[in-house]
């Protein structure tokens, strides 16, 4: 059966001690605690900083077999760049992510564009044709114009066995689709809630989303999904949540 691996977009957030993480637990050790409670996680610090080596040789060592980072990709080249020249940014992310990459717990790789960034199909078939092969990669769109009546996007990711990710958040529901599945696994993002206080998700949001991801599953198709809602600890909660009612199918 495909399978369903239920997280939080990061582990470093000062305002889930005390909560999520038990008191007087150092921070040094929130990692270990994290990986009691998921089986994933999404590396956002490398959006921002290239990685040292040893920090993630610790990220290895901290977590138990079978445990797997997604990791989102530099901006310097999803934004600066803007996927173009991509070789030698690659080349140095890569270099630092050995410790992560030779291991067996090594997810997707996510590239998320900005939001000004639109609909360039000849860059686009570029760049995933210049992505490091022996990875997942799944690429997350946040302008309209990619989505587009007749736009090639979803074709193109078919064909490279690249996954759209889902980026669930009020403002992209008019144009991205939910469902869309281009690889033999599909990444969602949970933003924001829609229906629950201050971004947190409703109980019936994650019953839907629990049953849309028990279909996935069903298909044949393997599903990471993170929490990005991270503030007053919606993120461990309403991942906690989700995984108990998709265990529960």
């Amino acid at each position: 059966m495909a399978s369903i691996r239920i997280g939080c977009s990061g582990w470093n957030y000062r305002s889930w001690a005390g909560d999520f993480y038990p008191p007087r637990c150092p921070q040094r050790l929130w990692l270990e605690h994290y990986a009691t409670a998921f089986d994933t996680v999404e590396i956002n610090t490398t959006f921002y900083r290239l990685p040292r080596r040893d920090a993630v040789a610790r990220w290895v060592e901290q977590t138990p077999d079978g445990f797997l980072f997604t990791v989102k990709a530099s901006r310097y080249l999803t934004h600066m760049k803007r996927l173009t020249d991509m070789g030698p940014g690659v080349d140095k992310l890569w270099e630092r992510l050995e410790p992560l990459t030779e291991s067996t717990k090594g997810g997707p790789i996510l590239w998320q564009l900005p939001p000004n960034f639109r609909r360039d199909d000849e860059r686009l078939s570029a760049a995933l044709d210049q992505l490091p092969p022996g990875q997942h990669h799944a690429f997350e769109f946040r302008h309209p114009s990619w989505f587009e009546a007749g736009a090639p996007t979803l074709e193109l990711l078919r064909q490279h066995g690249v996954a759209l990710v889902i980026g669930d958040r009020p403002e992209v529901h008019a144009f991205q689709p939910l469902d869309a599945i281009t690889a033999d696994f599909t990444l969602v993002r949970f933003h924001h809630g829609s229906r629950g206080r201050r971004g947190n998700y409703s109980e019936t949001e994650i019953a839907e989303w629990a049953e849309r991801i028990g279909s996935w599953r069903r298909a044949g198709t393997s599903v990471f999904a993170y929490f990005n809602n991270d503030w007053e600890g919606f993120a461990p909660r309403n991942a906690a949540r989700l995984q108990q009612l998709v265990q529960a199918m």
